[in-house]
C-alpha cells in the first residue's frame, strides 16, 4: 500500500448541520432561521411531487426534480440467456412504479 501525503486527503462533503451555519454566517440569519427555510423547502418539493401535484420541481438556478411514472413489465419465458448462450430462461414480472430523476440546470453545470 503506498504512502498517502498530505495533498491527497480525501475530501468530504459537508453535513446538513456545516451547510445551515455556513448559509447562516453568509446571509446574516440565524441557524434556527436558515433550518426552517430548509424545512418549508422540503414541504414545497413534497407537495409538488404528490400524485395530486404536478409532479415536478425547479430549485431555480440548481436542478429540475421530476417524477417519471414507469408501467408494469409482464412476465415473460423462453427469454435467451446473455450470460450462457443456447440457454434459455424466465424473468420475472415487474410491478408499476415512480422514479424520481434530477437534472441539473445551466447553472449547476456552469459550477463545475
Amino acid at each position: 500500500m503506498a504512502k498517502s501525503n498530505g495533498t491527497a486527503t480525501a475530501k468530504k462533503a459537508p453535513s446538513k448541520s456545516e451547510v445551515y451555519r455556513e448559509i447562516a454566517e453568509r446571509t446574516d440569519l440565524s441557524r434556527k432561521q436558515v433550518k426552517a427555510v430548509f424545512d418549508e423547502l422540503s414541504n414545497v418539493v413534497a407537495k409538488s411531487m404528490k400524485k395530486s401535484g404536478p409532479q415536478q420541481f425547479t430549485v431555480p438556478g440548481l436542478c429540475k426534480i421530476i417524477v417519471r411514472r414507469i408501467p408494469a413489465k409482464p412476465a415473460r419465458t423462453g427469454v435467451p440467456n446473455p450470460f450462457k448462450p443456447g440457454e434459455l430462461m424466465n424473468v420475472p414480472a415487474k410491478p408499476a412504479r415512480n422514479v424520481i430523476k434530477v437534472r441539473p440546470l445551466k447553472g449547476l453545470k456552469e459550477m463545475v
